[in-house]
C-alpha cells in the first residue's frame, strides 16, 4: 500500500469500455492504491469517483466514413485532454477500448514526451484486419491488456509487451443462471418469452439499426405470437430515439415491445436484458461477448455506411466479424452482415432458434465451452500498470 496518490488519465468511449473503466477503478481500491482517476468515463465510472471532463457520448462514433463528420470534435476532445496533462501529467495514461481515439491521444503523447506512461486496454483487432497497426502500436504503447489469450501470444511475436487480463465479467458471471429471477429483476413475467433486441447503444447505430431489427421483429410476430420483445435504452437519449423510430410502427407491434431504461448508476441494462432474454438479436460488438458470458442463444448483425464496408472487408485476414465465433475459430453464431443484415434474414434466423430446440442447446454449450478460455488464469492488471510507473 503506499500513500502518495497515483493519477492515472483514462479514456472510454461506451457502456462496455464503462464497465471495463469502473471494475479497474475497483481493483485499485482493492490493493489499497490511492489513485486519482481523470479524462473521459461514464456513469459507472463516475460513480466510483471519476473525473471526466467530456461526455463519454462525445466519442460514441463508429466506422471510417461516418466519423469524419466530427472529426474537428474529436480533435479538439484529444487536444483538450493533452493540454490538460502537458500542465498536470497523469502518471499513467489507459485507453480502454475506442482504439481510433485512444491510439491516436497516446501516440500524441510519446510525440510530445509527456512523462505518461501509456496502456491501451482492449486490444484493438490487429490479428484481423490492417495488422501493421500492430508497428504503430510498438512505438506509442507500453503496455497492451487483452481480453482474449491468443491476443497475447500475437503481440508476442513483435515484442509489444502485453498481457492477459481476460474480461472481468468472465468471472463474475455464474456459469449458470436463473432466466426466471432475471426476468423478475426487470418486472417482467417469468412466465413469458422474451427476445431481446439491441441495436447498439451509440446515436448512429440506433439511427442505422433499430428499423431493421423492428422490421424483423414484425416478421417475428407473423411467425408466432409466443414471444415479446425488449429493448434496452442506456440513457434518455437513446430512449427517446428508440421510442420515435418504433412509433412509425403498428400499435400491434408497439404492444409488445417494452422500452427498459438504465434505472442504476451502473449502465447493466443491456446486460440484465439480455440475461432475461429466452434469445437476443443484437448488433455486432463487444455486447457478443457479454451475451456469450450469459450462454444466451443469439444471432447477430451489422451495417456499416457502404464505403466504410468496402474499405474494411478488404483488410479483413479473418471469416468472422463476431466475438464469439473468432474465439471459436468457426461459426457458433449466426452472423448478418452488410446486405445479409435484411429484416427477412434476421427475422429467420430468430425463428430458427425460437424453433429449433437442439441448435439452440448447442450453441449455448458451445458458448459456454469458450467463455471458459477467458475466464481462466490471468495477469493482475493493477500491478502491470504499477509497474510502469517510476519508484513505485
Amino acid at each position: 500500500m503506499t500513500d502518495q496518490v497515483i493519477r492515472i488519465g483514462i479514456v472510454v468511449g461506451e457502456v462496455s469500455g464503462d464497465t471495463l473503466g469502473a471494475e479497474l477503478m475497483r481493483q485499485f481500491r482493492a490493493a489499497g492504491i490511492h489513485a486519482h482517476f481523470e479524462g473521459i468515463g461514464g456513469p459507472q465510472m463516475i460513480a466510483e469517483g471519476f473525473e471526466s471532463f467530456y461526455k463519454m457520448e462525445t466519442l460514441a462514433v463508429m466506422g471510417i466514413v461516418e466519423v469524419l463528420k466530427d472529426l474537428k470534435t474529436l480533435f479538439a476532445v484529444r487536444d483538450g485532454l493533452v493540454e490538460r496533462w502537458q500542465k498536470q501529467p497523469v502518471d499513467v495514461f489507459v485507453g480502454i477500448d475506442a482504439p481510433d481515439f485512444n491510439l491516436r491521444l497516446s501516440k500524441k503523447i510519446k510525440q510530445l514526451k509527456l512523462p505518461i506512461q501509456t496502456v491501451q486496454y482492449v486490444s484493438p483487432s490487429v490479428w484481423a484486419w490492417r495488422q501493421k497497426r500492430v508497428f504503430g502500436i510498438k512505438k506509442s504503447i507500453d503496455l497492451v491488456m487483452c481480453l482474449f489469450p491468443f491476443e497475447k501470444n500475437f503481440y508476442r511475436q513483435f515484442d509489444v509487451p502485453a498481457i492477459f487480463v481476460g474480461h472481468p465479467l468472465a468471472k463474475q458471471l455464474p456459469l449458470e443462471h436463473d432466466l426466471a429471477q432475471a426476468k423478475q429483476t426487470l418486472g417482467l413475467n417469468p412466465n413469458k418469452k422474451y427476445i431481446a433486441l439491441l441495436p447498439g447503444s451509440r446515436r448512429g447505430e440506433v439511427e442505422r439499426l433499430a428499423p431493421l431489427v423492428f422490421d424483423a421483429a414484425t416478421r417475428v410476430c407473423q411467425s408466432s405470437d409466443e414471444y415479446d420483445f425488449i429493448v434496452p435504452a442506456i440513457n434518455a437519449a437513446r430512449h427517446q430515439q428508440i421510442e420515435t423510430i418504433l412509433q412509425a410502427y403498428p400499435t400491434s407491434l408497439q404492444d409488445k415491445v417494452h422500452l427498459l431504461d438504465n434505472t442504476q448508476t451502473e449502465s447493466k441494462i443491456g446486460r440484465q436484458v439480455m440475461a432475461a432474454s429466452d434469445i437476443v438479436a443484437l448488433a455486432s460488438g463487444t455486447a457478443t461477448l457479454e451475451a456469450m458470458l450469459l450462454h444466451r442463444p443469439m444471432v447477430t448483425f451489422y451495417k456499416l455506411h457502404w464505403l466504410t464496408y468496402y474499405i474494411i472487408k478488404s483488410m479483413i485476414k479473418i471469416p468472422y466479424f463476431s466475438l464469439p465465433n473468432i474465439i471459436a475459430g468457426k461459426q457458433v453464431i449466426q452472423e448478418l452482415v452488410q446486405h445479409q443484415a435484411t429484416p427477412e434474414q434476421l427475422a429467420k434466423h430468430i425463428i430458427d432458434l425460437m424453433h429449433e430446440e437442439t441448435a439452440k442447446i448447442q450453441q449455448m454449450q458451445h458458448l459456454s465451452m469458450h467463455k471458459r478460455l477467458i475466464s481462466g488464469e490471468t495477469d493482475d492488471p493493477v500491478a502491470a500498470i504499477m509497474a510502469l510507473i517510476p519508484n513505485h
